[in-house]
């Protein structure tokens, strides 16, 4: 096991029972504007993974996997739109992202190369980082945004269901 698999594994688990099994009212609830939704903010996080992990692994991503890719910046760093909207960020589209983007990054950070740790990689925020500061913000990234969800879902006016 690498030394981020461990983090990571701990720390995406936390995130993901945070949004997993909340309802489409509480997916898309805002705290105030100008600020990520919990279905934006596991979208994002699942992007961040898919994006992460592609480039390490030189791999092309497509369709619905490339709309999550680009949730890793758009509406959240950049100015552009959100790739998704309030209708389409569903519990079962939450569920799906984070799944397959948690298990892109299974078998790579549990099993961590040197050729892995050596590649050049442009992160979400833009500088280019090698992959042991990918693997890095990886096993960190759903813990700052799990911290922000307790914080959303402990809010005045947060759906009920």
């Amino acid at each position: 096991m690498s030394d981020f698999a461990e983090t990571w594994t701990l720390i995406r688990g936390r995130f993901d029972d945070a949004v997993l099994g909340l309802s489409h009212d509480q997916l898309n609830w805002r705290l105030q504007p100008g600020t990520l939704t919990l279905g934006e903010m596991a979208l994002h996080v699942a992007g961040v993974e898919v994006s992460f992990v592609s480039q390490l692994l030189g791999d092309a991503v497509e369709g619905e996997l490339d709309r999550v890719r680009r949730a890793s910046t758009e509406g959240v760093i950049n100015d552009l739109p959100f790739p998704f909207s309030t209708e389409e960020i569903t519990p079962e589209l939450v569920a799906w992202a984070l799944a397959t983007a948690g298990g892109m990054v299974h078998g790579p950070i549990h099993n961590l190369t040197p050729e892995l740790r050596a590649v050049q990689i442009k992160s979400a925020l833009g500088p280019m980082v090698d992959g042991t500061g990918a693997f890095a913000r990886l096993a960190y990234h759903p813990g700052y945004h799990q911290g922000q969800a307790y914080i959303i879902k402990t809010a005045a006016g947060f759906p009920s269901s």
